[in-house]
Parts: C-alpha cells; structure tokens; sequence
C-alpha cells in the first residue's frame, strides 16, 4: 500500500506511511526580497551562477476576469526573489506569479499558496483551482495532447485575495546556485524546505508593503505539510501572524499512519472509505449520508475484527463480506487477501473488465492498461502521466508569450531529480504538532482542510481521525474539513470548484 502524491504532489512515496519525515539540520538561508530590477542584481551575482545567463527582471501586466458576470481588473507579475546564505551571498532565485487587484485598501487579504512533491510547482494550484486563468486536467477524459489554452476560472479566488504562487527551488524556473552537495543540504529536506520558503514569503511581504494585510497560507498534497508548518515559522520566527490556512488533499501526518506491513489497522482504515466513494461514485449514489455507514463501520467493528485476527475464527469472514460489498471487488479475490484490499489491487481490479486502470489521485479517472494481460501493472498514473504536457505549456506560454517574461530555461512542473535527491529523514508529526500549536497561539486564525472523496494517494480520512484527535481550541468551526466528490485535484471538476470556493469565502468572510 505504497502512498502516492501528485501533481499536488507525484512521488509513489509520499503521502503516508512508506515516507519517513524529520527535524533535520541545515545551513540557515535567507531570501533577500527582490527589487524592481531583480535580472541586474543576477548579473552582479553572475560569478556564483556559474554558466547560468541572469533570470530576467520581474515583469508586470494588465489583465481582467470576469467572475460571477462581473469583470475584475488585476495584474499579474512575474517576479523573482533571491535567496541568501548566511554571509549574504545569493545561492538561488525563486521565480513566483502574483495576481493582484491594484487600488485596492491595505487589508486586502493576500494568499500564498504551494504545491507539493516535493518536485512540484505551483502550477496546479494556480492554473487548475484559485487563479484567474484555468486549463483543464485531472479528470476523466482528459489527454496530453489536449491544447494548452486556458480561459478564464469562473472559481478563482482572485476576489477574495490577492494570490501569490510560489515555485520552490528546482521546480517551475527557480532555481539553486550551488553544486549538487549543497543545494540538497539547503534546500531539499524537509527542514530547510520550511526556513528559506517562510523568508520567501516574508520577503515578499516587506517588498510589496504588504504586512498590514490579512495573510493566508494554502498548501496541496506535500504543500500541506508545508502550510502549518511555514505558518507556525512565520508566527514565531518570521515575526508575521497567519489569518487561515487552506490545506488541499493534504499530506498532513507523515509519523502516524503505519503501513501494511504494521500491527495498526490505520492504513486500511483510511483507504476503504475512498475505496468506498469510488464505487458508490461509479453506481451514481455517492453522497455524504451514503459515506456515514462506510466510517463508522471502520472506526468500530473494522477495527475490532482486525485486531483479532485468528482469535476469532468468524472475524476475516466478517470483514471479507463487508469490504466486498463497500468495494464492489469480487468476494473470492478479496477473500484471498483476508479482506486487506491494497491500492494497487483495488485501482486495477475496479476496472478490470473494461481493461483500464484507475488513478491513485482518482480512481475512477482511466486510461487503457497497455498490458491487461500482465499479472503486475506496468503501467504509469493516469492522471500524473496526462497533466504535464497540458500544464507545462500553458504555463510556460502564460509567462513567455502573455507576460513576456523571456527565458531559455526548462519549466519544471514535476522535477523527479528534486523529488529523488529530497532528504525526508526520520519519521516525525511536525505537521500537525505546528497546526496545533499555530492554532493556539492565535484564537482568530481559521483552518480549512479540503479533499476528494476518491482520493487514495493522500486519503481524507486520515484527516477525519486527525481532526478528530485534536483539541476544540474554543470553538468547534475554527478547523473545518471539507470532502467533495473527485480525487486528489478535486477542484478539477467544476461543482466540487464552485463548492469549494463558496467554503473559501466563508473562510476569508471576516475580510
């Protein structure tokens, strides 16, 4: 039961139990905020570049989208922030696109969001759920070869926030000044990850006279391992409080889930209502009240039966028959696996007759199996494998030809060299010890966590128990969860986006 993590994230191993995660030391870092003429300073610095040209200078045009049949006038920058060593010498650029409603009061809220991997850039977020312009991707149906042409997002969130979009190094066009050795040490870890990315927004604050408005920080998949924990840094470090924080498909508890190979019962408690979801989605039943049955047998007798094994004779035939009938797999293949579904198994035999495969992030978004015949799938993710295409050229094309900022360098929506060299450590909960404390420390932030129901790469009831295990920190709404129907990238289908959105605005209502 290998976790997966997409577009929102994309490694095999992220969002569960086969990744271990850990407090790690490293170099401190500083992001240094750009000025107007970023591209003259990257000249300046040529010499730590080595044969790398400058990144051009930030650039800035006039757009507009029309949201809910009115016209909101924005501009849209792309803009580089330099990031510093401790002795101030500049060891990497972070490229971000910005959307912002100019004449606007100073406590308009600002976003910053990111997505995951790590190795992703914040193309999915922005160009496939809050920003003004949209391409479709993720869903059914879906191809590489579909045209890279966005229009305008009817869900953006544009008009709630100003949204700031934040390429870690090694993905998009950020990039690192240092030799191999090094840019591992500073940047690909998970604790370094958090100290030069909470500066990047600090950074961007201080340069856009923008500490005086409401902040909100929005993590996807590995991103929302990241979005507690940057907020607590900047609460605590940084000097700058967090509004909200929105949490997409979030890889939230990295120490807690176990794996297949464990005593605990919690993997396969938190992937069978998923498993679940997608088969009711398929019969065309699925619904919140249809998903209450699935989660409280999980919590009770699920549990109980697993525990007891071969103690209790008649424990596996009772799991067998329920898991079948929640999963729709045949009964005699899930009574070979003694009721212990794994991913693998469920995405490729709830398509089996049709000669498909589901998608870890969707499971019932499908491509042909290009060997049915094959006892083990060989084949790659329907939906990671159709989205870089689409994706990479529409967002290269946004900032080449439509902001004109020119650049010979590769786009990396999914780089698998920042996700192979990541140093991920041992196994901690930082993520949800920093929600904890983020949370207390400030009675007026909000949290919301979002997920698809048919989500198995990073699945929603992982959150669910989370949440539930947490405090009530005064007020019973001030974490909410939220699960639409789609998968991982949700917001991929348009009622989920529009419900989405309508959460979000309750979210920012204060502002």
């Amino acid at each position: 039961m290998t976790r997966h993590s997409p577009a929102a994230g994309f490694t095999r191993l992220v969002c569960g139990a086969a990744i271990l995660f850990a407090a790690l030391a490293c170099h401190p870092v500083a992001a240094v905020a750009a000025d107007a003429k970023p591209g003259a300073e990257a000249g300046a610095d040529k010499k730590s570049e080595g044969e790398l040209p400058p990144l051009p200078a930030d650039k800035t045009i006039h757009q507009s989208v029309r949201i809910g049949g009115r016209s909101l006038a924005y501009d849209a920058t792309v803009g580089v922030i330099p990031v510093r060593d401790a002795k101030g010498k500049k060891i990497a650029d972070v490229v971000y696109t910005a959307y912002t409603v100019p004449g606007s009061k100073p406590d308009r809220p600002v976003t910053f969001a990111f997505n995951g991997g790590p190795g992703a850039s914040s193309v999915y977020l922005n160009m496939g759920a809050i920003g003004p312009k949209r391409i479709q991707f993720g869903a059914e149906g879906d191809a590489p070869s579909d045209a890279a042409v966005t229009q305008d997002n009817p869900y953006t969130w544009l008009d709630l926030s100003d949204l700031v979009f934040i390429d870690p190094v090694g993905t998009g066009f950020s990039r690192s000044l240092e030799d191999e050795a090094a840019t591992k040490k500073d940047f690909y870890s998970t604790e370094s990850d958090i100290k030069y990315l909470s500066r990047v927004v600090y950074d961007w604050l201080v340069a856009h006279g923008r500490l005086r408005s409401p902040k909100y920080v929005m993590g996807e998949s590995y991103g929302g391992y990241r979005a507690p924990r940057i907020a607590y840094a900047l609460q605590t470090q940084m000097g700058v409080g967090v509004s909200g924080l929105v949490m997409v498909s979030p890889y939230l508890d990295p120490a807690a889930i176990g794996d297949d190979d464990s005593l605990s019962p919690l993997p396969w408690m938190i992937n069978l209502p998923s498993m679940t979801a997608a088969h009711l989605e398929s019969q065309g039943r699925l619904t919140p009240a249809a998903m209450e049955d699935v989660q409280h047998y999980v919590r009770t007798q699920f549990v109980t039966d697993f525990l007891a094994g071969r103690s209790d004779p008649e424990a596996i035939g009772r799991i067998v028959q329920k898991v079948s009938a929640y999963t729709g797999l045949d009964p005699a293949l899930v009574a070979k696996l003694d009721g212990r579904v794994d991913i693998g198994t469920f995405l490729r035999e709830a398509h089996r007759t049709d000669k498909k495969i589901g998608s870890v992030y969707d499971s019932n978004v499908t491509s042909w199996d290009p060997f049915p015949g094959s006892a083990e799938r060989e084949s790659g993710d329907p939906i990671l494998e159709s989205l870089i295409a689409p994706t990479t050229s529409a967002m290269v094309d946004f900032i080449t030809r439509e902001v004109g900022w020119k650049t010979d360098a590769h786009y990396e929506a999914l780089s698998y060299a920042v996700n192979k060299a990541w140093d991920r450590g041992n196994s901690d909960d930082k993520p949800v010890a920093d929600l904890r404390k983020a949370i207390a420390n400030d009675s007026k932030m909000k949290v919301m966590i979002a997920h698809g129901y048919n989500d198995l790469s990073c699945p929603f009831f992982t959150s669910r128990l989370i949440l539930d295990q947490m405090p009530s920190f005064g007020q019973s709404e001030r974490v909410k969860l939220a699960v639409f129907p789609g998968g991982h990238m949700f917001y991929s289908r348009p009622d989920s986006a529009a419900a989405f959105k309508t959460d979000a605005a309750a979210l920012y209502g204060a502002h």
